[in-house]
């Protein structure tokens, strides 16, 4: 895995103008059938990627943390919100709650989560590749290349099965 991930910048590098063009195309189409396909896409790259082989998404970026994170995850570690807020978020440009550092806070040596029962939204939804109305974060989607071995496979996959 860390020859992969050694290798995951430079080749999503070479491919991104490729992949802007394909989603490009893909939003101006909107395939009736893209949700299925990319579920299935999913489905399968998942059956061979094993996540606590890289943890590479929680080695160097936050999720966004909502109110019922916050909430949740305050109570698990049994922290009044206002406490968990400041030992461990910030808000980012954007307006978000994201952790203060990478790589995340709860992420342990296995590349397990110490949260894993109450862990953010975002983080459960990761890579957001199965996700219902898939063309609306194909934006989402490009950044994740970047950072998820699976996801890079993915969209690799999708520029087979659906040549535009």
């Amino acid at each position: 895995m860390d020859k992969i991930l050694s290798q995951l910048p430079k080749e999503a590098k070479e491919k991104a103008i490729e992949n802007k063009k394909y989603f490009a195309k893909l939003k101006k189409r909107k395939p009736k059938r893209l949700d299925l396909l990319m579920q299935d896409l999913h489905d399968t790259e998942f059956q061979k990627t094993d996540c606590l082989t890289c943890a590479n998404c929680c080695k160097t970026t936050s999720p966004i943390f909502t109110e019922k994170d916050i909430a949740r995850i305050s109570k698990y570690l049994k922290m009044k919100e206002q406490k968990f807020i400041e030992q461990y978020l910030q808000r980012d440009d954007d307006d978000f709650m994201v952790l203060q550092s990478a790589p995340c806070t709860f992420l342990d040596t296995d590349n397990s989560c110490f949260i894993y029962d109450v862990r953010p939204k975002a983080c459960g939804e990761y890579p957001h590749t199965n996700r219902k109305k898939f063309i609306q974060i194909t934006n989402l989607t490009l950044n994740n290349i970047e950072i998820c071995p699976a996801v890079f496979n993915i969209v690799e996959e999708l520029k087979m099965k659906l040549p535009l």
